[in-house]
């Protein structure tokens, strides 16, 4: 049986992709720090599959207790590296901080990698590095521009990183996906987005003020270059975004990857307006939602989409879930965690 070692675990997408390697037969070790989740979830994940993965507390920016791990756990096989600060409003004030955490803790994964012999990593990047891209959707040879915030910006170095490091180091698989927006929360209402504090994220404000938790919802913008003036994104289910990782693993375990360093966009080829995620989440819940435009946020761009072509065809992955249902999902999950019935 082989052991996957997943870095932040315990967090929106972590938590559902360990589920998902459970089910797929594999079993999991989580690494997480707790810094923006808590540690019931490895409960929850069990109650999901029957299975406990194993879980340890610590925080991998620090080089010592990354190597120490890799030397207490010989049996790894590969690793899927989610651990992050990921907020991109936060990033632009608190960049040092950004760099910091999200750089040390990918090169610390890697020297220990390349020290304990384990040879195939799953990185989670994002469509942030495309920045404002110039034609759209999005394909995996749209170039790269400067990233908009110091988040995106981590995204982008970290590929870079990882991409010389198997340049380098030939024994080494690296496998970047490159996500754009992922919502929702697995259908048995047992692990979602669950923030510490106050939400960056648009699905999380929306359920919350859904809840009576926040007062009204505040939209970044209504005069973006857009059909109603207000962003597009492409919104994927977490569940469906899950499944990915656990492909995209089993390709490289199987020794199906092209090159030892390769990349994809794991979206749903369909961009949606924050307007119109605001319309789907009142038509599939009934449940009303005041909000309010306020000013642009801090390195938002103004619209953007894949083109999955390539992991529909090479990785054999489709996103399946319609945005009604992931909406209706993650309210499920926070009228949950709330007491709401």
């Amino acid at each position: 049986m082989s052991k996957i070692l997943v870095t932040g675990g315990t967090g929106f997408i972590g938590s559902h992709t360990v589920v998902e390697l459970q089910e797929a037969g594999y079993d999991v070790i989580i690494v997480d720090d707790l810094s923006n989740s808590k540690a019931e979830v490895v409960d929850n994940i069990e109650k999901i599959t029957g299975k406990r993965p194993e879980f340890e507390n610590f925080d991998l920016s620090n080089r010592a207790d990354v190597l120490n791990f890799f030397l207490r756990h010989k049996d790894i096989d590969a690793v899927i590296h989610f651990a992050a600060f990921k907020a991109v409003g936060e990033s632009v004030y608190k960049p040092l901080e950004y760099y910091r955490n999200n750089l040390n803790s990918l090169m610390n994964i890697l020297e220990s990698m390349k020290f304990a012999g384990v040879r195939n990593l799953v990185f989670s990047s994002s469509c942030t590095v495309y920045g404002q891209p110039e034609k759209l959707p999005v394909t995996e040879s749209t170039p790269r521009l400067p990233a908009e915030s110091p988040y995106g910006n981590t995204k982008t170095v970290n590929e870079d990183i990882i991409r010389d490091f198997c340049a380098a180091e030939k024994e080494i698989n690296g496998l970047a996906l490159r996500y754009f927006n992922p919502i929702g929360a697995h259908p048995s209402s047992l692990i979602g987005e669950s923030p510490v504090g106050v939400p960056n994220n648009l699905v999380p404000y929306i359920t919350q003020t859904a809840a009576g938790i926040r007062k009204e919802l505040s939209i970044f913008g209504n005069d973006y270059d857009t059909p109603d003036g207000t962003p597009i994104r492409d919104y994927i289910d977490v569940v469906d975004l899950s499944k990915a990782h656990v492909v995209a693993i089993r390709r490289l375990m199987e020794g199906k990857n092209k090159s030892n360093y390769e990349f994809f966009n794991v979206g749903t080829g369909r961009g949606l307006s924050v307007l119109e995620l605001v319309n789907a989440f009142k038509k599939s819940t009934g449940v009303d939602l005041p909000y309010k435009i306020v000013g642009r946020r801090a390195g938002d761009i103004v619209k953007i989409w894949a083109d999955t072509t390539l992991a529909n065809t090479e990785l054999g992955w489709k996103a399946e879930v319609p945005i009604e249902q992931t909406l209706l999902n993650a309210w499920n999950w926070e009228k949950k965690c709330r007491g709401i019935r």
